[in-house]
């Protein structure tokens, strides 16, 4: 028998996070790639330290890119996020690349041939969901902390406030009340800050950024709100940790409240389902709540390395559904191609859109003009009505 009545908490952390400085590098790299030659290959791993950021992995691409052009844009990244300190500045920091060419057992593994499509560029599973907590579908207590801490980069981005350095993290706690989240517990921010910045200051400042995101009436007690407990946070990002690309795949999906395949998602171009077929079942997922079929919706998917079908498609609806969870998987796999190609091509993954994906979750987000964040889109809704 499921709770009715608990806490759960989730947490994010800000692009400026060393490991979100990574995924935003890798992404970038991506895009690089996908801007010269849609159908590039791309999987790049980054590490960054005190004034060191190191490329490394496989790419098949143009040779007009160079690596004075990665190096470039992986500088301009770090600019972007705002680093400009001693100990870590877009600038000054040593780039270091050792990216080489796609394995050609990969490769032929992934290529289409005569009548072989297009293969998974891995095995794996992978996993979708959505809820209808809040209006974009997803997790109330990932989509608050991602929210305060974007709002509060948005802050710093604009001069609104000069307190901010660019790292940041956040927890929020909810209390869930037969089934439905109504206030938070609890409410954890560490923010880099400028030095001499008063504790309570930087408190009131964050203060006004989650009373502006969570609902009204929705606050923690005070006694729960918790502002850089350790007491000084100056040195942050790569100068206080390393970073690394990948180690936020909870923050990047649904803050722990649904399953996870494991794979990371940043620097990775769409041949890879760990990035793609995940994609594909959050969108499908989101679809099916958002056509009533179901309150809560789970997908599972899973590949093998160089094979272009689904192995397997679940469907787990939790008991809200209004619909046979058979049925509807059987749907599910009609309405949509879930091979490699057929994800690519639905949801036109070929594109120069993923480093805007790396900070503040890659779902709940709104679609966009360019066709950034394709996978929110609610297209298949009327379609599976119908179905039913």
């Amino acid at each position: 028998m499921r709770q009715s009545n608990y806490l759960f908490t989730s947490e994010s952390v800000s692009e400026g996070h060393p490991d979100k400085v990574c995924d935003r590098i890798s992404d970038t790299i991506v895009d690089l790639y996908l801007s010269k030659d849609p159908f590039a290959r791309v999987a790049c791993e980054t590490l960054t330290t005190t004034n060191r950021i190191v490329l490394a992995g496989e790419v098949r691409g143009p040779d007009s890119i160079t690596k004075d052009m990665i190096e470039e844009a992986a500088r301009d990244a770090v600019r972007d996020i705002g680093y400009e300190q001693d100990g870590f500045h877009w600038k000054n920091a040593a780039v270091d690349i050792f990216l080489h060419e796609q394995s050609v057992d990969i490769a032929q593994g992934v290529d289409a041939a005569g009548n072989k499509d297009e293969g998974a560029g891995d095995q794996g599973i992978m996993f979708g969901y959505a809820v209808n907590e809040t209006d974009v579908l997803m997790p109330a207590p990932i989509y608050y902390s991602h929210r305060i801490l974007k709002q509060m980069a948005e802050a710093r981005h604009s001069g609104e406030t000069s307190i901010f350095g660019p790292d940041s993290k956040s927890q929020v706690t909810l209390a869930y009340e037969n089934g439905r989240p109504v206030r938070a517990t609890s409410v954890v921010v560490s923010t880099q800050h400028q030095e001499g910045v008063e504790a309570e200051e930087i408190r009131e400042v964050v203060r006004k950024h989650v009373t502006d995101v969570l609902p009204d009436g929705w606050m923690c007690p005070e006694e729960e709100f918790y502002v850089n407990p350790t007491g000084n946070f100056v040195i942050g990002g790569p100068d206080g940790d390393a970073g690394l690309t990948g180690r936020k795949i909870i923050v990047d999906t649904y803050g722990g409240a649904a399953p996870h395949g494991g794979g990371a998602f940043s620097g990775k171009d769409p041949t890879k389902v760990d990035r793609s077929a995940a994609y594909a079942s959050r969108y499908l997922a989101k679809n099916v709540v958002a056509a009533g079929l179901a309150d809560k919706c789970c997908i599972q998917v899973s590949y093998a390395i160089g094979v272009s079908k689904p192995l397997s498609l679940y469907v787990d609806l939790y008991g809200t559904g209004q619909v046979d969870e058979s049925r509807l998987s059987e749907i599910l796999m009609e309405v949509m191609d879930l091979s490699p190609r057929g994800i690519r091509e639905h949801l036109n993954l070929n594109k120069p859109i993923y480093a805007r994906s790396a900070a503040y979750g890659h779902f709940g987000r709104n679609p966009e003009e360019d066709g950034g964040f394709s996978w929110e889109k609610l297209d298949l809704v009327d379609q599976l009505k119908s179905a039913f």
